[in-house]
């Protein structure tokens, strides 16, 4: 592209340019804050802000990247199905090419339903566990460390109530996403997370 005169093109395209550098930055430490890698928020971002599918080769050169982290992350997005494989016309060869998921509820959706509730039940199980030792144990024990023993059981049911609290509150949202989909009340849940 070259600049006109007055320099709007020329600044428009760095202005777009810059916008894009920063999403990618703010995507991938966003990603990083919630315990995904960096690039796989990298990843989504340049899909997001892509106006047509793009392939790995794509992204490895837009974030030069390795093609084995690319394609390894990749995979992970699309698990959580925040990308999905589409095909292009006209690619030919055994090109993949991928786009960004925009309904943020359905991401969202997925996320808690796969890896929050999951984490959330192993913790409730673990502790579950750790209780029935602890009380199993506890006859068995010295009168110190059953004293301990039942401190341990106490501190891990006051833990536990949070955990299940935390259960009960994913369980609520996933319910109340469910029951707005296909409803028109006012509030989409489609795109736009409402503020």
């Amino acid at each position: 592209m070259s600049a006109k005169p007055n320099g709007k093109e020329l600044g428009t395209e760095a202005l777009l340019g810059t916008v894009h550098e920063s999403m990618l930055d703010g995507l991938g430490q966003l990603l990083d804050y919630f315990g995904f890698s960096k690039v796989m928020g990298q990843l989504y971002a340049a899909m997001l802000l892509s106006d047509k599918p793009l392939c790995l080769d794509d992204l490895v050169e837009r974030l030069d990247i390795s093609k084995a982290n690319a394609s390894m992350n990749m995979r992970t997005l699309e698990n959580l199905g925040m990308v999905r494989q589409v095909w292009v016309r006209g690619s030919g060869g055994r090109r993949k090419f991928y786009e960004a998921e925009t309904d943020f509820w359905t991401i969202i959706t997925n996320i808690i339903k796969g890896r929050e509730m999951r984490d959330v039940d192993r913790a409730i199980s673990v502790m579950n566990a750790n209780i029935q030792r602890l009380q199993t144990a506890m006859p068995e024990m010295g009168e110190t460390d059953q004293q301990l023993a039942q401190l341990y059981v106490e501190r891990i049911t006051q833990l536990q109530g949070l955990f299940q609290f935390a259960q009960m509150m994913i369980n609520a949202i996933l319910a109340k996403v469910a029951e707005g989909e296909g409803e028109d009340d006012g509030v989409s849940l489609k795109g736009n997370l409402p503020l």
